[in-house]
């Protein structure tokens, strides 16, 4: 039986930039607000957090500062992804060394592989780090799915502990919690997709909109939990809008810019992301109005 790394809502968190540098104060402010949010447990340098323009010095000192910020309050997971798997095993030694409780590593991209790849891939880290593993299926960015019958296999690793399944197939992931059963974790990798993915057994998100919503999605996940479905349902209803309006672009382009148009923080990216089109801006700002974000 897998023992969940956490339970109810991680933020994806982003990364705060500023003139070209990232911009550390900001990041520490945002820690705060996800605490007091109730979130459970943080990913940083994931791809909402830019991490594939990130330095691996830049990297190892966002998890250093989530580490010691959160001082406990949450569980700090490190994106480690790469289509190097000697690559990611470096960056997973270096979250280890950060302070890190465990690291989130995607599936290869641009060469890929084959689902046996994928499973000696994944093993070869698994294998090499102390921390816990949770496997990142999401297909639309990657190029490539993991099976259910490849999860099936890599479920009986010992340090293989979860996965962010963000496909969007929710009756492969139905098939996936069958074959698998308790031996791993899962977690929607998609806000709209939470309440259904937990009602089949999944023990949270690892979000998005909890950039700017924590509690929001925090409450969701909870009411999940407790087993109230027709109540999470409702709130899922609420805010499904703000849930495809962070979509509508490249992610994490419109969370940016929604948390820049609340005051968090600035809207900065790095290229080859570029700022949201106007016409999604101002869809994405009414959202916010309604809700009372701006």
């Amino acid at each position: 039986m897998s023992t969940p790394l956490f339970t109810g809502c991680a933020t994806a968190l982003v990364t705060p930039m500023k003139g070209g540098a990232v911009d550390y104060d900001a990041f520490a402010r945002l820690i705060d607000m996800q605490s007091a949010g109730g979130v459970t447990a943080l990913v940083v340098c994931g791809t909402t957090g830019e991490a594939a323009t990130l330095t691996a010095e830049e990297q190892e000192k966002l998890i250093r500062l989530a580490a010691e910020k959160s001082a406990g309050r949450m569980k700090i997971v490190a994106g480690i992804g790469s289509n190097d798997t000697a690559k990611a095993l470096a960056a997973a030694s270096r979250a280890e060394d950060a302070g890190a409780d465990g690291v989130l590593m995607v599936t290869p991209y641009y060469n890929k592989t084959t689902q046996a790849g994928l499973i000696a891939h994944f093993t070869y880290v698994a294998d090499r780090t102390r921390l816990p593993v949770i496997l990142y299926n999401v297909p639309g960015r990657t190029g490539l799915s993991i099976a259910p019958e490849t999860y099936a296999v890599l479920a009986d690793h010992g340090n293989i502990a979860g996965v962010k399944e963000a496909s969007g197939d929710i009756a492969a992931f139905a098939r996936t919690a069958a074959l698998c059963g308790d031996k791993l974790t899962f977690y929607s990798g998609n806000d709209a997709d939470t309440v259904a993915m937990m009602a089949l057994g999944a023990k949270g998100v690892i979000s998005v909109a909890s950039n700017i919503v924590p509690e929001a999605v925090s409450g969701l996940c909870d009411l999940c939990l407790a087993g109230d479905y027709p109540a999470a349902a409702a709130m899922n209803r609420q805010w499904l809008d703000l849930f495809t309006a962070l979509f509508t672009e490249v992610n994490p382009i419109p969370i940016k810019a929604a948390m820049a148009m609340a005051g968090l923080m600035d809207g900065e990216l790095r290229l080859p992301l570029v700022p949201m089109g106007e016409a999604n801006r101002r869809a994405l700002k009414g959202v916010l109005a309604r809700h009372g974000l701006i």
